[in-house]
């Protein structure tokens, strides 16, 4: 993978500063699909699971999202083996707030008692004794948000979270989020064909907050017309012109784009260096794609 002025292929679609103190690189990778089908349990392969973590840092990656859920526990667990001691500057960020009990199987805890507990998990998986980012992986409809939140901002005031952040969450949960504790992004499922955070990520922009869109490929179903005429036009895949869509979108966009394969990643990280033309970028945004689960 070519490699312009000496800058590693991550980093060419430029960096974004996670609360004023974390620089990273502007394509990260997302760990979920490291695990065992239906998100459980170990990989088929392990030996290519902790390749492809190796090959993604290689590359530049510098920013890796996790969760106690994805396993549950085994993403976090690999991202330890494969790249502990952690390399200068490598951020990774982790999540609590699900509990997993079988395949395919999400159920909510977002209580204090267990938030406490999963973070002190996830930190001795990952041998630290503090998170960069961690993140409410979920707004629990059974516990206050308010007390999930003030349990994490307890956990930050004690250094065991640097900063946190929220997932799967609302406008107002953001809001009322801020008002207990700093937050330094948010991460919802968003990709080209489907925009129903579009206004939440314009808050993000607005308000200098970073924006990881999970599932950005649309969960690796068929392209849109648009994006599939660009890719054959321009002799790439899909997944490069959907993610490079995704970065030119918003300055605050953080794709973590998963995968278990070493093939994958550099694609995927590729789109860093991917520049759409204006007429791209126009034709794209001209679009009204049928939403993914339609289709």
């Amino acid at each position: 993978m070519p490699v312009a002025s000496g800058i590693s292929p991550a980093a060419q679609a430029g960096t974004i500063t996670l609360g004023g103190d974390l620089t990273v690189n502007r394509v990260g990778f997302g760990t979920m699909r490291l695990t065992g089908k239906g998100i459980w349990g170990l990989p088929a392969d392990r030996n290519a699971a902790l390749a492809t973590l190796r090959r993604a840092v290689e590359l530049g990656v510098n920013f890796i999202d996790t969760a106690d859920s994805y396993g549950p526990e085994v993403s976090e667990d690999l991202v330890a083996e494969a790249l502990a001691p952690y390399p200068h500057g490598l951020v990774i960020a982790s999540k609590g707030g699900w509990v997993r009990f079988g395949p395919g199987v999400w159920q909510h805890n977002a209580s204090p008692a267990h938030l406490e507990e999963a973070l002190a998990g996830t930190l001795k998986r990952l041998l630290l004794e503090r998170i960069d980012v961690y993140q409410l992986h979920i707004p629990d409809p059974a516990v206050s948000f308010d007390a999930s939140m003030e349990t994490l901002a307890r956990l930050r005031e004690q250094g065991k979270i640097r900063h946190v952040a929220l997932s799967n969450v609302t406008l107002e949960h953001v809001e009322r989020a801020r008002r207990i504790v700093p937050i330094v992004s948010v991460q919802n499922r968003y990709s080209f064909s489907d925009r129903e955070w579009d206004f939440l990520l314009n808050y993000c922009e607005a308000n200098g907050l970073a924006f990881l869109p999970w599932g950005p490929l649309a969960q690796n179903r068929k392209a849109n017309d648009a994006i599939e005429k660009i890719a054959a036009d321009r002799h790439t895949s899909t997944a490069v012109v959907s993610l490079a869509w995704l970065l030119r979108r918003s300055p605050v966009m953080l794709p973590i784009p998963g995968t278990s394969s070493v093939r994958h990643v550099e694609e995927n990280i590729s789109a860093a260096a991917f520049h759409l033309t204006d007429a791209e970028f126009a034709e794209l945004n001209a679009v009204v794609p049928r939403p993914y689960w339609l289709r």
